[in-house]
């Protein structure tokens, strides 16, 4: 199973912190280091010292980094136009060497889109929709030729569809709960499927309804990627995974019940519970971006143990 660092700047973290978190996650042998895509922070936090863009972190991180995947859980597509966004997301790309991969949801923090000034359509869906079929056929589209496209929501006219990322072709990702649309989405466009903060059962029942969403449209279910997301909050004893829990202002058996928080024996066994229906990666949700500690306690007495 693949562990990746999954992080929330929203709730205050600056570029610095980021890199040294990201470098860590490098150091200690993690695969990847993903962020949200968000602009206001969530809860009691401040969010100070405020918010980072996702795509210019990433491409910071892309010249800074050596080895680990890079990308995002999830870009809101109400953020950016998917022309606009496919050259980012491939420029990005071609700044790492090849390691960047895209999460693609359709937007839902409505304040976010309120306090700046962001459209926030409701027509979202129909909306994501369209730009996934706009970002990979630009990206798909032949060095030479154009890519055009006459949707409901944009129109691309004789696009020349460059610059072409260095991946000959980027994964997507593509997640959430929705019991119909959602699977028939990943079905089409997604390499990855990834379902946030949800218990094994729920885990198990919408990885089902995207296989056969899969199968349904002619492809092997198999040929996606499933994975997690899921808080994580481990400690060698009792009063450390406590003090870990007061960091983040979250009860323990309120983690304990809906994310990874106990020893690293238990957090294995939790972890082989979700590898036994599918899923063979997580995204570990760290949000106390100050402790490095943690994400060497998790390296080298959890991932160790996963083989």
């Amino acid at each position: 199973m693949d562990l990746r660092i999954f992080t929330e700047p929203q709730q205050g973290a600056d570029y610095d912190t980021l890199l040294t978190v990201a470098r860590a996650t490098e150091e200690l042998g993690f695969d990847a280091f993903f962020r949200s895509d968000h602009y206001l922070g969530m809860g009691s936090t401040d969010g100070l010292p405020g918010p980072t863009d996702a795509w210019i972190t990433l491409a910071g991180l892309a010249r800074e980094t050596k080895r680990i995947r890079l990308g995002t859980l999830m870009t809101a597509g109400t953020f950016r136009l998917p022309g606009v966004l496919a050259i980012q997301v491939a420029q990005v790309d071609r700044m790492s060497g090849g390691r960047v991969e895209l999460g693609l949801g359709a937007g839902w923090f409505e304040e976010e889109h309120k306090a700046y000034g962001i459209p926030f359509p409701k027509e979202r869906f129909g909306r994501l929709e369209e730009q996934l079929a706009i970002i990979t056929g630009l990206w798909e589209t032949e060095v030479g030729k154009t890519f055009d496209h006459d949707g409901e929501y944009y129109r691309l006219t004789d696009s020349p569809a460059l610059p072409k990322p260095a991946q000959s072709r980027i994964p997507v990702l593509i997640g959430g709960h929705g019991a119909s649309r959602t699977p028939r989405l990943a079905a089409r466009y997604a390499d990855e499927f990834n379902i946030p903060f949800a218990s094994v059962e729920d885990s198990e029942r919408q990885f089902g309804r995207v296989r056969a969403a899969a199968e349904a449209a002619g492809r092997p279910a198999d040929d996606l990627v499933y994975s997690n997301a899921l808080v994580v909050c481990v400690g060698r004893d009792e009063a450390e995974v406590a003090r870990r829990a007061a960091a983040i202002g979250r009860d323990v058996d309120e983690l304990r019940a809906n994310g990874l928080a106990d020893s690293p024996a238990e957090v294995v066994d939790k972890l082989g519970r979700y590898a036994a229906i599918g899923s063979s990666r997580v995204y570990l949700q760290v949000l106390d971006l100050e402790d490095l500690d943690h994400l060497e306690l998790i390296s080298s007495r959890v991932q160790s143990q996963l083989g």
